[in-house]
């Protein structure tokens, strides 16, 4: 199977001054379609650079990236953008949400950018709402919804029109640890069940232990890549969920009585 995303020789120099720092140094990456990836390091190591590479956020100072056939790095703007909206989902440690939209309208903002009916859009963007949860918060704007919820908004948004791929960068870097639990959780459950691929960069080892692979930067460059073992996998998944409460349980089946 060809990879959905790859890399050739990528590179990225940023000028400070008179000096050049070099944020990435040729990273060759190829990463499968339905694959949970995360890419760790230190801080400064260059991983959020290369996030930033894959997604087309910015563009490399000299190789390629690939999204399928697509060649990502010669695209203009505005081919870049309108690729963005067709094939790719973003989370945002910082939330990105439109402080003057309802839950469920910033969810439904990546249907309206494909001509989709509002009545459509917002009746889809309810349903994942409702698998994050936030069901009674969909006429919430932001301001009225805790810090974890406006995150699980932003993971709603960001799988509602159903990409190829997800991009986040530190998702669950301002969240508590029971919340961090459950939105990982259901991140993995949802990008399972659609078969989309998830890059995501964390520097919280404990998050990257259930991603089936883990990608180490270091100084720019790929200091380790590593796919992860079915059993060792699901055992870091059994032991980060365990006595997880879930986001959106089953709703009660109503008993009608019978009839005497």
């Amino acid at each position: 199977m060809a990879p959905i995303i790859r890399t050739v020789n990528l590179r990225k120099v940023y000028r400070v001054g008179n000096e050049k720092v070099i944020a990435l140094n040729d990273v060759n990456l190829a990463i499968e379609p339905g694959e949970v990836c995360c890419i760790v390091g230190a801080s400064g190591s260059g991983k959020s650079t290369l996030l930033n590479q894959l997604a087309g956020l910015e563009k490399p100072t000299r190789g390629q990236v690939f999204i399928g056939k697509h060649e990502i790095n010669t695209m203009t703007e505005n081919e870049l953008a309108k690729f963005r909206q067709a094939h790719l989902g973003f989370i945002f440690q910082s939330y990105n949400l439109l402080p003057n939209l309802t839950a469920a309208e910033n969810v439904a903002l990546p249907l309206m950018f494909k001509g989709m009916p509002r009545k459509t859009r917002l009746k889809l963007a309810k349903e994942e709402l409702k698998k994050m949860g936030l069901v009674k918060r969909a006429n919430h704007k932001p301001t009225e919804m805790s810090g974890g919820q406006q995150q699980r908004v932003g993971i709603a948004r960001a799988f509602v029109a159903k990409p190829k791929v997800i991009f986040a960068d530190e998702p669950t870097g301002n969240l508590d640890s029971a919340t961090t639990r459950q939105v990982l959780y259901r991140i993995l459950q949802m990008a399972r069940e659609n078969n989309i691929t998830f890059v995501m960069v964390t520097h919280e080892r404990e998050l990257a232990g259930c991603a089936d692979r883990v990608i180490t930067i270091m100084d720019g460059k790929v200091q380790s890549d590593v796919v992860v073992d079915e059993e060792t996998r699901s055992r870091s998944r059994a032991e980060m969920f365990k006595d997880l409460v879930d986001l959106a349980p089953a709703e009660p089946q109503t008993t009608v009585p019978a009839q005497s």
